[in-house]
């Protein structure tokens, strides 16, 4: 199947990759043991905006939509940048950080959902794509601070929250809803499950084994009873 490419202005899509950065940075600025320089700090910003895109555009062997203009790699660095320098500032507004998040990972997903379908991939591996674009820049982020990927384990559903928005996108399609209205409806439902996670704290189960624990083989009471010297 096929279908055109959920597009937003640019401008709208530079805050989008803007707040990823931000985001990243005020997440490396809390490591102070890490002791990371400016450049650093930059780096972690622009692979936190710009990797889930860069990601999906390597998936899809298309050229990087972040590469084709002046203007991606600037705002990721000056967004990292302020959000290093102003990080006590930005964390009193977490609210309004959380809400921009959890809309930027909706858009992401149904740009690069729609940049799949119009591909012609079909719809599983399309949702796959979509879920990376969302989420590949908070994988990037882990990656180069050697942390554990945060994605792979208990915590607020970003990859839950993107398929599910990415998923319904898809199946709308199918039923030839105008890919602007899936598009839409794909942001709201990543952007509502995402911030009930933050405000709930929901998360997946963890892992678990279906092995039965076999029981402890207490040994059996011996019949031979001890005969004490009485001349001891």
């Amino acid at each position: 199947m096929s279908a055109t490419v959920f597009t937003i202005p640019l401008w709208a899509d530079l805050v989008a990759v803007g707040v990823g950065a931000l985001q990243g940075a005020m997440f490396a600025s809390g490591f102070r043991d890490r002791r990371l320089d400016l450049l650093g700090i930059a780096i972690i910003g622009v692979a936190t905006g710009v990797g889930g895109g860069l990601l999906r555009d390597i998936l899809l062997v298309t050229p990087p939509v972040a590469l084709a203009t002046n203007w991606y790699l600037p705002m990721t660095v000056v967004a990292a940048l302020l959000g290093m320098l102003l990080a006590r500032v930005f964390h009193r507004l977490d609210p309004l950080i959380t809400f921009l998040d959890a809309l930027t990972i909706g858009l992401f997903g149904a740009i690069g959902a729609t940049k799949a379908l119009s591909l012609g991939l079909p719809e599983v591996p399309a949702v796959f794509v979509g879920v990376v674009s969302a989420v590949g820049g908070s994988i990037l982020r882990d990656v180069l601070l050697t942390l554990p990927i945060a994605l792979m384990h208990v915590g607020s559903l970003y990859a839950v929250a993107a398929g599910a928005g990415t998923a319904t996108l898809v199946i709308l399609v199918d039923l030839h809803v105008p890919i602007g209205v899936a598009a839409i409806v794909c942001v709201i439902v990543t952007t509502v499950i995402r911030l009930l996670a933050v405000r709930f704290g929901w998360s997946l189960p963890e892992q678990r084994t279906l092995s039965r624990i076999p029981r402890p083989r207490w040994p059996r009471r011996s019949t031979r009873y001890r005969i004490s010297n009485p001349e001891q």
